[in-house]
This record gives C-alpha cells, sequence and structure tokens, in this order.
C-alpha cells in the first residue's frame, strides 16, 4: 500500500481542479523530468522567431493587385496606404509592420510580465498562440480584401504583443527548472528565437510559390497556413511547460558562490528602483543599439566598401562597377549575410553556455570588449578590400549582438531572483524596443549626412562604426557598475503565509528525493520531443546555408 502525504494530497486536489489553463494545473507531478521544458520552451520561441523573417512577404505585397509588377499610387504616405484599396503598398511602408511589431514586444512584455506570473506558463503561452497565429490569420484577410490597415493591427499590433509575452512565458519557467544551468536553457531557448527565421522564411516562400495563380500572389493564403500552424506548435508548447513546486532544487543543488547570485527574490515592482535594474536597462540597449547598427548596415557595406573584390576585382571600387557586375556583387553580399546570420544564431548559445562556467558580470565584459575592439577595427580590415576577414569581423559582431539577449535573462535571474524574472526581463525589454528603432534611424541619419558632405563611399562607413563601437564603451561601463543587491530590496517572504499560500494554490513541496521531480536525463519522451523540435531547425538552417552558397 503507498502512502502519500497530506502536501501531495493536496497538491494532486490542487492540479486536479480549475480551468485546465490554470497555473495550478501546470506544477510539475511526480517524476516530471524538467529536461522536457527546453524544447516547449523552443515550440514557442521558433514560432515568434518568424518576426525576423517577415522581409520574405514584402517585395510580393508591393504587387498584391499588379502582381507582375507593382501598381503606382498617386501619394507614397503611410496614411495613404493603409486605406488604399485600387493600388499597391510601399515596401517602406510594410516595413512598419515589423517595426510595429518591434515596439509592442517590448511594450507587451512589460506591461503583461506581471501578469505572466500570475497566470502560469499556460494561460500566457495559450495567449501568445492566439495573438501570434491569430495576428497572421488577422492579415490574411487584411491581404485578400487589400486593408493595409487590417495587416498592421494583425501582424504589428496583435502580433506584436504575441511577440512580448511568447519572449518572456518560456524564459521566465526555464531560469526556475535550472538554477544550475541558467545559461544553456535559455541559450537554447533564445537560439530557437533566432532560428525562427531559418524555418518560417524557406517555408513562406514555398507556400507562397504553392498558392501563387496569375490573380493572386499567393501571401493570403501563405498566412492563413502558417497562423495556423504557428498556433498548433505553439499550444503543444504551452501545454507541455510545467512550473517547478515551491522550494524545489535540483538533486545534488548546492548554495551558489558567485556573490552576484542573489538567494532571495526582488519583487518586480520595486525591482526598477535599483540602480542595478537601469545598469542592465543601459547594457541591452547598448548592445541592441550597436547589434540593429550593425544589421542595418550589413548589405550596404559589403557592397559598397567590399565593391569588385567580391567577384574577384579588388582593384575596382564599387562606383566604377556595372549594372550587371553590381547585380553579382549585391548576390554575393546578400549570400554573405544569410552566413552571417548563423553566426547570430550559434552566439546566443555559445555566449549564454559560456556564462555558466566564468559568471554573467565576466561574460558580458568580455563580450562588450571584444565588440568595443570588433567595431573599431572593422573599418581598416574592410579597407584591406579583402571578403574573408571583414565579413568574419561583422559575424563576430553578431555573434556578441546574439550572445547579449541569451545571457541577459540569466544576468537578471541572478541579480532579482528567479520568482520575478518574467516580469523584471520583461521590463527590461523597453530597452530593446527604444534602441531597436534609435538603431536604424541613427546608423541612417550618420551614412546619409556624409554622403551629402561629399564623403567618399569606401570610408563613409567608418564614423559609423567608431559611434557603434563607443556605444558598447558606455555598455562596458555600465556592466562593471553592476553589484550585488543589498538584501533591503529582498522580499521577506513569511513561513506561515507561505504555507498558506501553497496550500490555496496546491503548489506543495514535493520530497525530490521520494517523487524524483527534475530527474530523468534523455529519457526516451525527452529525446522524442527534442527530435521534433531539432528536425525543422535543422531543416531551416541547411535551407539559410544553401540559399547562402547558391548566391556566390
Amino acid at each position: 500500500m503507498t502512502v502519500v502525504s497530506s502536501t501531495e494530497r493536496i497538491t494532486r486536489k490542487g492540479r486536479r481542479g480549475g480551468c485546465v489553463l490554470a497555473r495550478r494545473r501546470t506544477i510539475a507531478a511526480a517524476g516530471f523530468n524538467r529536461w522536457l521544458v527546453p524544447p516547449a520552451a523552443l515550440c514557442i520561441q521558433l514560432c515568434i522567431g518568424m518576426s525576423y523573417g517577415l522581409s520574405v512577404f514584402w517585395l510580393p505585397l508591393s504587387r498584391a493587385i499588379g502582381i507582375d509588377k507593382p501598381v503606382a499610387c498617386t501619394s507614397h504616405s503611410l496614411l495613404s496606404d493603409l486605406f488604399t484599396t485600387n493600388c499597391d503598398w510601399q515596401v517602406t511602408n510594410l516595413l512598419t509592420i515589423f517595426t510595429t511589431g518591434l515596439v509592442m514586444l517590448g511594450f507587451s512584455a512589460a506591461l503583461f510580465g506581471g501578469w505572466l506570473e500570475r497566470a502560469g506558463p499556460r494561460k500566457a503561452g495559450a495567449a501568445t498562440a492566439c495573438c501570434w497565429g491569430g495576428g497572421f490569420i488577422i492579415a490574411a484577410l487584411g491581404v485578400h480584401v487589400h486593408q493595409f490597415w487590417i495587416m498592421w493591427i494583425g501582424l504589428g499590433l496583435i502580433g506584436g504583443t504575441g511577440l512580448g509575452l511568447g519572449y518572456i512565458a518560456p524564459l521566465s519557467i526555464l531560469v526556475k527548472w535550472f538554477p544550475d544551468r541558467r545559461g544553456l536553457t535559455t541559450g537554447l531557448a533564445i537560439m530557437g528565437f533566432g532560428g525562427g527565421a531559418a524555418i518560417g522564411a524557406p517555408l513562406a516562400n514555398r507556400l507562397i510559390d504553392a498558392f501563387k495563380t496569375p490573380t493572386s500572389i499567393g501571401v493570403a493564403e501563405t498566412f492563413l497556413v502558417l497562423g495556423l500552424i504557428y498556433f498548433v506548435v505553439m499550444l503543444i508548447g504551452a501545454f507541455a511547460l510545467r512550473i517547478p513546486p515551491t522550494g524545489w532544487q535540483p538533486p545534488g543543488a548546492s548554495a551558489p558562490s558567485d556573490a552576484m547570485i542573489s538567494t532571495g527574490n526582488v519583487h518586480f515592482e520595486s525591482a526598477h528602483e535599483t540602480p542595478q535594474f537601469w545598469l542592465l536597462w543601459i547594457v541591452l540597449g547598448m548592445n541592441v543599439l550597436a547589434g540593429i547598427g550593425v544589421l542595418a548596415l550589413t548589405l550596404p557595406m559589403l557592397q559598397e566598401l567590399l565593391g569588385g573584390a567580391l567577384i574577384g576585382r579588388p582593384d575596382v571600387a564599387f562606383s566604377a562597377l556595372d549594372d550587371a557586375q553590381r547585380t553579382r556583387v549585391a548576390a554575393i553580399a546578400a549570400g554573405y549575410a544569410g552566413l552571417l546570420s548563423l553566426f547570430n544564431i550559434a552566439g546566443r548559445l555559445f555566449w549564454a553556455t559560456l556564462s555558466d562556467r566564468i559568471g554573467r558580470k565576466p561574460t558580458f565584459s568580455i563580450m562588450l570588449t571584444l565588440g568595443v575592439l570588433l567595431c573599431a577595427a572593422a573599418p581598416s580590415i574592410a579597407h584591406l578590400r579583402s571578403a574573408l576577414p571583414f565579413a568574419g569581423a561583422l559575424g563576430l559582431i553578431l555573434a556578441l549582438y546574439g550572445g547579449s539577449f541569451a545571457t541577459m535573462p540569466a544576468y537578471v535571474a541572478d541579480l532579482f531572483g528567479p520568482k520575478f524574472v518574467g516580469a523584471i526581463h520583461g521590463r527590461l525589454l523597453t530597452a530593446w524596443s527604444t534602441a531597436g528603432l534609435a538603431g536604424p534611424l541613427l546608423v541612417g541619419y550618420l551614412r546619409n549626412a556624409q554622403l551629402q558632405a561629399g564623403v567618399e563611399r569606401a570610408v563613409v562607413y567608418d564614423r559609423t562604426m567608431y559611434v557603434l563601437a563607443g556605444f558598447l564603451v558606455v555598455g562596458l561601463i555600465a556592466n562593471l557598475l553592476v553589484r550585488p543587491l543589498a538584501d533591503k530590496w529582498h522580499l521577506a517572504e513569511n513561513a506561515a503565509a507561505r504555507r498558506r499560500a501553497r496550500a490555496v494554490s496546491g503548489e506543495g513541496k514535493l520530497n525530490q528525493a521520494t517523487f524524483g521531480i527534475g530527474r530523468g536525463g534523455l529519457a526516451p519522451k525527452v529525446a522524442a520531443f527534442w527530435v521534433l523540435v531539432g528536425i525543422p531547425l535543422v531543416w531551416g538552417l541547411a535551407m539559410t546555408l544553401q540559399t547562402a552558397v547558391r548566391m556566390f
């Protein structure tokens, strides 16, 4: 006869009751294997990562009426494109969908971070699936009736809200399950966000080709199919996520030896009152400002700085190339840009994993120092007019950019504790939105100002790269100023209050030696889940690599 403790009976009863989306229904049961959580997180991150691949739709959408060539409007303003029904949209106006989504990512993460911690991962994941998948379905309607404002609301506002929720929800769970491997697991998840476009973009291209007819560009149907796929896959991830019982620690866990790792928790409502919060905000913002700047300049820099060097003519400047040579240079530069995206993905896993070994603050110090050196050296490397060294320098810069995203959630959990990491990290993401808006505008202004001043194209990017290096210096200084939080910021949690809260919510602290939560390693169920998410990711990366190589 099996003896079940009163705590376990309370937990089982609480887990069975209530709505299927309720937080209590997501508390891990006896024998749960924590390695099921990362692939569940990847189900969500790989879907929302398609936000980086939305550019595949802009050119087809710019000829939605004309099919073969755009039907020009009398006005090119965003306001006229929002409501026009008889002419095609401008690519520059279509880009506002991506910009709106990026802004909504930061603000929705900040706004709903506290709700996420209360509602639990399943409800947050379901909301993400509805917003992101539903955003594509609404956009399909907008394309079908040729109303830009519907598409902008669908993918920009609603889809962007899903981006924010989907970005922080899995990370909040991962840092709770893996206090011993926070960097590795958050790196895996955010690598999925970086790799989502590698799956979604080639899939979207194939769907567009399949649905294309003499009277349709095939985008509306593609939006509908992608929306349904994303909705289902994200729901699978949401329902697979679990939260650990209160007080759970992995078997063999010991107290952290790093003074930067807090043993308490800071409430998300008071986190922004600490200097550490704003120092991390500056660190993330400066990283994004520099990284977005390099991303915005990658294609023009490869074309205009290397010029004929990309086609074996290092002695010929870009301005001296004929039309056919410029077309070939543009194709090769696009191939290099595709390869550089793989550096961004790989950097997310490498730097986050390294941070588990050497600490978050030293990792950011190394990343920022390398970023300063690479940005400052990039102009000199470019003037060597050799493609491989320059592309390698850009690739390393983008690897550092990706690494900062992947390492930041673990940094937040170390400093502020894991309890409210989703809400605190969500508020930090406003730095991403701010820098994501300012970065392209800044580098565009610097480039145009120098061209108008008569600066030669071959050196027009030098000052811009030096400015970006200066931003990273600011980030480095902010990181060096980060100190452990004082005890006064930590929650004074009363033991009796915790017991009452657990009894009401069904969160009993389970005896991990008896119930084995978190054990299991690479069990068959875990391996199957990893294969499920790994196959599309490997396929997407292979397609990206194949497309890039084909352009050389």
